[in-house]
């Protein structure tokens, strides 16, 4: 904050100059901001909260598991992005491990599909409407892995997609350790005509550390995070068709293996490959 005033102080005037301080401090308290365009939420009501600490199974109170190759071998297989995996709830493809959970893609030929891994909702046990949803990850790394943490509008099954909404709050592509992508899909502005923004680790990688991705998300604005890090902001001016981000989403973790965004794994993807998770928070 810059002042463009200065003040000359003589003795006899001291009471005068405190009083104009008490003044200034006042305006800076109310009105200092990084960002005067940005709103927040309130991060002090935790809602949710999976920190991974027992061992075995992810807990089937808030998760549930997606299994299987999405609609079938014909048209709109692999989930609808022409995905090569096979979901599974098995431990070598899921579970939580020394306070991670480790969801892990193998190659192997597993029910037709040549590769295995796992995918996680919450859909029916936990669902929010704003506030911050956060994740502590660490991301695999290769050719044609596709690692995402995000979530859908709770009422898919009466609208479909993309009228029910999606936010991508960590999309990322095994071969671009450096990126994360954050997205919203909707009528009018889904798929390749998604409205999306990239941010880019500086000297680092996110296969070799953990990393937080977060949004915090009220009626008219998704703000996207890295760390403590904004790097974008989507509001209902900058979609191309109905915003439908105003009623609960629930939460999905997986881990892909090919597909539309990131493309087949090559002989020098090496497998297995794991996406560990230390924690999964929400503040309302």
């Amino acid at each position: 904050m810059k002042f463009v005033k200065e003040y000359t102080i003589k003795r006899r005037d001291v009471l005068l100059f405190s009083l104009m301080v008490l003044v200034v401090t006042s305006l800076m308290v109310s009105s200092c901001n990084t960002d005067e365009t940005q709103e927040v939420t309130t991060l002090t009501n935790l809602t949710f909260e999976d920190n991974f600490d027992v061992d075995g199974a992810p807990d089937s109170t808030v998760w549930n598991y997606d299994l299987g190759t999405g609609n079938g071998t014909t048209a709109g297989a692999g989930w609808g992005n022409n995905e090569l995996q096979y979901y599974t709830d098995r431990p070598e493809n899921i579970k939580v491990e020394n306070g991670m959970l480790h969801i892990t893609a193998h190659q192997e030929s597993f029910e037709g599909a040549g590769y295995t891994s796992a995918r996680i909702n919450t859909k029916g046990l936990f669902s929010q409407e704003y506030g911050r949803f956060e994740a502590r990850m660490q991301l695999p790394w290769g050719q044609g892995l596709w690692p995402a943490f995000w979530l859908l509008g709770d009422n898919i099954d009466v609208v479909s997609w993309p009228l029910c909404g999606e936010i991508d709050i960590m999309e990322y592509r095994g071969q671009e350790p450096t990126i994360n992508n954050g997205t919203v899909h909707g009528p009018g502005y889904s798929a390749a005509n998604s409205i999306t923004k990239q941010f880019e680790l500086q000297n680092d990688r996110f296969d070799t550390g953990f990393h937080i991705f977060g949004i915090e998300w009220g009626p008219n604005y998704i703000n996207f995070y890295v760390d403590d890090v904004l790097y974008n902001q989507i509001t209902p001016e900058d979609v191309t068709g109905d915003w439908v981000f105003n009623h609960p989403f629930y939460i999905i973790i997986n881990l892909a293996v090919g597909g539309n965004f990131v493309g087949s794994p090559t002989n020098q993807t090496v497998f297995p490959q794991t996406l560990l998770v230390d924690y999964v928070r929400v503040y309302q």
